[in-house]
């Protein structure tokens, strides 16, 4: 009699393999909304910090934004540098690996200098734009990176766009337009107009931080699409290339004050932890695009947006609502939910972004 080649499974085989399955299920969904978590908290916490850290009374001088985003690029080259070292089990010849990716494909590691250079000066257009706009109107104003991306894609990269995503864009310009709105400061007229100027400054920056991370993104999408390098070893290219230009950026519009009271002037532990935090931001990023969809991207830049407002209106005291504001800010909301929706589930590739 013929007998089949395949063993019939076994109940106990197959109840187990079932229980596997469901645990890591779980384990996924846990992870999904922890780094869910991380990310609002990081996202939050980053604009709040940093706008307390640029408006609040100092004795001495205050801490140096452009010493700032050098000291985030070495913090991050030093993160990524010992993440390599763990994924290769902390082996001695990750070092030679790591020196070879680096110095031994010089036109390789030069393809990042371009979006090293634009992400060192969207951090500095960050500090200039949170000096001067409270960190809800900010949050909501910088949004408009998924406008910019999104354009950027499209030229580069030849993405096309569902009908649910033009029309969160309409409403993203929308929401952003109702958000800066002028409204009436309050104060005598020569408060009035340094507002309205502090206002247009902020503005301004906000938007080009917008262009300038549109721009790198997608650029540094379409490099790490064409190379098998771990998304680490990009990062330490990118860090040491946005080192050099930070440094040179500092030494060239605050290199005075740098030579007299170095470079970590009014640096307190406020300060510090803006820099642990710009310094995580886009790892924390990178990893949580691995465990959560866009969908939930969307509802945590959304969860930061009411976050930013609550607290800058009961605790820095810098944020004054208006229903015009409000129906802003929640078109800005709607729009990342339906720019989100028609886009699939971010898979393990799309870590590299």
């Amino acid at each position: 009699m013929h007998q089949s080649g395949h063993a019939p499974s076994s109940p106990v085989y197959s109840s187990a393999k079932s229980h596997t399955m469901i645990s890591s299920s779980q384990h996924s969904s846990k992870l999904r909304y922890v780094s869910l978590g991380v990310l609002v908290v990081q996202s939050t916490s980053l604009v709040l910090i940093m706008r307390y850290s640029r408006t609040q009374k100092e004795d001495g001088p205050r801490y140096l934004a452009s010493s700032a985003v050098v000291s985030a690029e070495v913090l991050k080259i030093l993160v990524c540098t010992f993440l390599v070292f763990m994924e290769n089990n902390f082996s001695v010849q990750a070092m030679s690996q790591l020196f070879q990716e680096i110095v031994n494909k010089p036109m390789d590691t030069m393809k990042l200098a371009i979006p090293a250079g634009i992400y060192t000066l969207q951090n500095n257009l960050l500090y200039v734009a949170l000096s001067n706009l409270d960190a809800a109107t900010f949050q909501v104003t910088y949004q408009l990176k998924i406008l910019t991306t999104a354009l950027f894609s499209i030229s580069m990269l030849g993405k096309r766009l569902g009908l649910n995503q033009w029309l969160s864009l309409l409403f993203l310009m929308a929401g952003v337009t109702l958000v800066q709105w002028p409204s009436e400061p309050q104060g005598g007229s020569e408060q009035k107009t340094r507002s309205a100027g502090s206002q247009l400054v902020g503005l301004i920056t906000v938007l080009m931080a917008c262009v300038s991370s549109g721009f790198a993104g997608v650029y540094f999408e379409m490099i790490l699409k064409g190379t098998k390098q771990s998304l680490w070893v990009r990062n330490i290219q990118l860090g040491l290339f946005s080192f050099i230009f930070g440094f040179i950026g500092m030494m060239a519009y605050d290199g005075q004050s740098v030579w007299q009271s170095g470079m970590f002037q009014g640096y307190n532990m406020i300060s510090w932890t803006v820099v642990i935090l710009q310094a995580l931001g886009g790892l924390i990023v990178a990893v949580v695009i691995k465990y959560a969809d866009n969908i939930l991207k969307g509802f945590a830049a959304s969860v930061s947006i009411i976050a930013s407002a609550f607290t800058s209106y009961l605790f820095l005291g810098d944020f004054n609502p208006t229903g015009v504001f409000f129906l802003g800010a929640t078109l800005v909301i709607a729009a990342t939910f339906l720019y989100s929706y028609d886009c699939k589930p971010a898979s393990n590739s799309a870590v590299q972004i």
